[in-house]
């Protein structure tokens, strides 16, 4: 029996090569859709039934399409001084970080000529950040507290003559601890967005007569701009999502929208809590989404 030749097999149609490339495309992504589906759409699809199920105040929810728990929430005077405090520890938390982190990848990327060189000191700011963020974070209170070193060490030199209150226990403390375990979420984005610069561009401004503050307003912070938006999602993200923080080092004194539904879980109030994260989630969904408008990430990424 002889094989057919190549003229005499049937051709492949546009339509038979779209079919295998949707198939396999199929393929490719079926891992990713085993995970984020049990993981994350069902939960979250889980969440947002229990925020219109009704609540017999014991923990007990019966199935019903209530909106209440929502009205509850959105009418509360408490819920917009939680979404203000949340708001100013994220603006403040974003700020710093985004200022150390963008100058620590700068100094890493253009001052140290040696690649491997700035490639091990990038390596040495990870350092800090292999130990417990709960570790890092009660590090803070023997350096901030009222007989704290950092207190004793003005007072020593004449600086103070009582000790600084607002420096724990208080919102301060809060951005501290969250700037030093935030910090190396923004310098990770931006070191690799700058280290895609082409140091060429550089030297041509600075060889045509550009000033330095130019050559960073006009070629650094547009071209690190990718950098600067991812890092950015990973702090608003991570801070909006937070409480123990602000529990810890506020000494209870501020509080967060994480915080309000994680008492409400405590009181079973688990449709109420429900109802809450659902806002908060539509709410840094909102921010990102804002983060997002500045850059094409998936441009920026790809190229």
């Amino acid at each position: 029996m002889t094989r057919p030749t190549r003229a005499q097999r049937p051709a492949k149609t546009p339509e038979t090569s779209g079919r295998r490339r949707d198939w396999l495309g199929w393929l490719y992504i079926a891992p990713l859709v085993l995970v984020l589906v049990p993981f994350f759409l069902a939960p979250l699809l889980a969440v947002v039934a229990a925020s219109v199920f009704e609540s017999d105040g014991f923990g007990g929810m019966t199935p019903a399409l209530d909106l209440s728990n929502y009205w509850q929430v959105l009418t509360s005077d408490l819920t917009f001084n939680l979404y203000w405090s949340t708001a100013k520890f994220t603006f403040l938390t974003w700020l710093f970080s985004l200022i150390i982190g963008f100058f620590v990848a700068y100094f890493l990327v253009f001052h140290v000529r040696n690649p491997l060189l700035g490639l091990g000191l990038f390596l040495l700011c990870t350092v800090p950040f292999w130990t417990s963020n709960i570790i890092r974070m009660i590090s803070w209170i023997p350096l901030l507290g009222k007989q704290g070193l950092i207190n004793e060490a003005l007072l020593k030199i004449g600086l103070i003559h009582e000790p600084l209150e607002f420096l724990l226990f208080s919102s301060f403390a809060v951005v501290v601890a969250y700037v030093h375990q935030l910090t190396i979420f923004m310098i990770v984005p931006i070191f690799n967005a700058m280290g895609r610069i082409d140091k060429r561009v550089v030297e041509a401004a600075i060889d045509a007569g550009a000033s330095r503050f130019d050559i960073m307003r006009l070629i650094i912070v547009p071209l690190s701009k990718s950098g600067i938006a991812l890092g950015s999602i990973f702090v608003v993200s991570i801070v909006m999502g937070d409480f123990f923080v602000v529990k810890v080092m506020s000494g209870g004194g501020s509080a967060s929208v994480v915080g309000a539904f994680y008492e409400d879980v405590g009181v079973l109030q688990y449709p109420k809590a429900a109802a809450s994260a659902v806002i908060l989630t539509a709410v840094l969904m909102a921010a990102v989404g804002l983060i997002l408008r500045t850059v094409d990430i998936r441009r920026e990424i790809t190229r």
